[in-house]
């Protein structure tokens, strides 16, 4: 039998809720049973506002050690070798081919493999009580180096900027898979009930090459999705109420709205139904916290200096500022992309302002969440999609995508700090002690967040899904 409901027609009565079809699907009296149900008040009750607030705070599996996550998305892919790995033996072969027996098999995305060896073209120093080499690029995160994990072993699947960057925030490569923070939320819910579970800023030249996917909630319900905050002004377009319309017509106007949307709820149980509803709330409520968040003007000068921020000019200090201001109200998950770091050529100017654009406002926030006892329980994490190549691109001035070896650092949440993690070999081409794939980095943030990874799923198509799919370890080193 199909469903002849005009908005299900030639459906499987199994694709739509159980309360559709008991009320559609029969000759009657399965409505006339679901009437009785609804008479009863808690029955009622229940089946009403249960579904009304998808993003109430939920219980993960254990006591977690991170409540929130702020993750600083370097898009384009950070030089790992003239940034956090310095390479003795790559300076030595600059000008040089790299061995036959590394390239056995390697594939890369625009430069014949057999280019050239190119030697970091920047200083390195140790730097704090951990000893952390870091390039003289970053001085404003040495100061902090002591209170984050650098990981020297990342690696990935993908080589190109589009499937990399989902691969790095869904866990597979293919469009249509949740989010990091869609899962984060949709496992956790969220702590505050006036600004969005799931809050994404973006700086740089461009926006991220993976698009809305990088923060799209998938097959998930789409209250989970992340939502684009721009840098000033309102945070999102349309805001404000248009001339004519006071607070009062709008309260009402929501309100009617509501009570159609319920209507249709309570009969289909769409939990896209839910989410407009929540959104429409949302959006209210915004319309009071938002210019409250949006405020910076309002931080104490020394605050907006540590940033390097500038009030009503968007940036990405301006956004590591929001993003504490966002975790301080209860925000589950914050992402700040800055899409920048694709040097094919111009490396050595380009690595140069990408760093001045970033790195003193990245070890602000650090200081600033530790300074107000949020670092132990907000999750910090700096990184891009891949690493580059150690052979030259772009003449003697870039490097190419590379997947097999990569930087990140992590911070707070209950990561172990002053820590560096994995190697890499002698050129930076192959991480080779304590390798960390994209999988086994999401686990370690499920586990900090309170979550077995193999446990918070999400039936779809037949079968259960989850960030991890079939893969994934616990970085255990990584843990405080």
């Amino acid at each position: 039998m199909n469903c002849q409901d005009h908005l299900y027609r030639n459906q499987e009565p199994k694709q739509v809720s159980r309360r559709w079809f008991i009320e559609q699907c029969g000759v009657g009296l399965g409505a006339m049973a679901f009437g009785h149900l609804l008479q009863n008040p808690g029955f009622a009750a229940a089946m009403q506002d249960a579904p009304l607030n998808p993003l109430a705070p939920k219980k993960p599996h254990y006591a977690p050690k991170a409540k929130s996550v702020i993750y600083l998305f370097m898009a384009g892919a950070p030089s790992h070798l003239e940034l956090f790995d310095f390479k003795p033996q790559l300076a030595k072969f600059d000008g040089t081919l790299p061995p036959p027996e590394l390239l056995k098999g390697y594939r890369a995305a625009f430069i014949n493999p057999s280019s050239k060896l190119l030697g970091p073209r920047f200083k390195f120093a140790k730097y704090g009580r951990s000893g952390a080499e870091l390039s003289e690029l970053l001085p404003h995160l040495s100061t902090v180096v002591d209170d984050i994990a650098i990981v020297k072993s990342m690696a990935t699947d993908a080589f190109n900027h589009a499937p990399g960057q989902i691969l790095m925030n869904t866990g597979s490569q293919q469009f249509g898979r949740p989010s990091m923070g869609s899962w984060v939320t949709y496992g956790l819910g969220s702590e505050s009930q006036d600004l969005p579970a799931f809050v994404v800023f973006s700086s740089g030249k461009k926006g991220p090459s993976g698009g809305n996917s990088c923060w799209g909630s998938g097959f998930l319900p789409t209250v989970y999705q992340g939502v684009q905050f721009r840098g000033s002004g309102d945070p999102v377009l349309y805001l404000s109420n248009p001339r004519g319309l006071d607070q009062q017509l709008q309260r009402d106007s929501l309100d009617s709205l509501r009570r159609l949307n319920q209507m249709r709820l309570a009969a289909t149980g769409d939990p896209e139904i839910a989410t407009r509803i929540n959104s429409f709330e949302m959006a209210f409520r915004m319309q009071s916290s938002a210019p409250e968040l949006m405020g910076l003007a309002k931080e104490p000068k020394k605050v907006l200096d540590m940033y390097g921020a500038e009030p009503g000019k968007p940036s990405f200090a301006n956004n590591c500022l929001l993003a504490r201001r966002l975790v301080e109200r209860g925000v589950r998950f914050v992402q700040l992309y800055h899409e920048a770091w694709d040097q094919h050529g111009n490396l050595v100017r380009d690595l140069r302002k990408n760093c001045e654009d970033t790195d003193q406002a990245s070890a602000a926030l650090v200081k600033d969440l530790k300074q107000r006892g949020l670092l132990e329980n907000t999750l910090v994490i700096w990184g891009g999609e891949f690493g580059r190549t150690p052979m030259v691109q772009g003449g003697e001035d870039g490097r190419d995508h590379h997947p097999n070896a990569f930087t990140m650092w992590l911070a707070g949440g209950g990561i172990k700090p002053g820590i560096s993690l994995g190697e890499s070999d002698e050129l930076g081409f192959n991480a080779v002690k304590d390798r960390v794939h994209v999988h086994d980095l999401h686990a370690t943030l499920m586990h900090l967040l309170g979550f077995d990874h193999t446990k918070l799923t999400y039936r779809f198509q037949g079968r259960d899904f989850r960030l991890t799919d079939v893969h994934g370890e616990l970085v255990k080193p990584l843990l405080a």
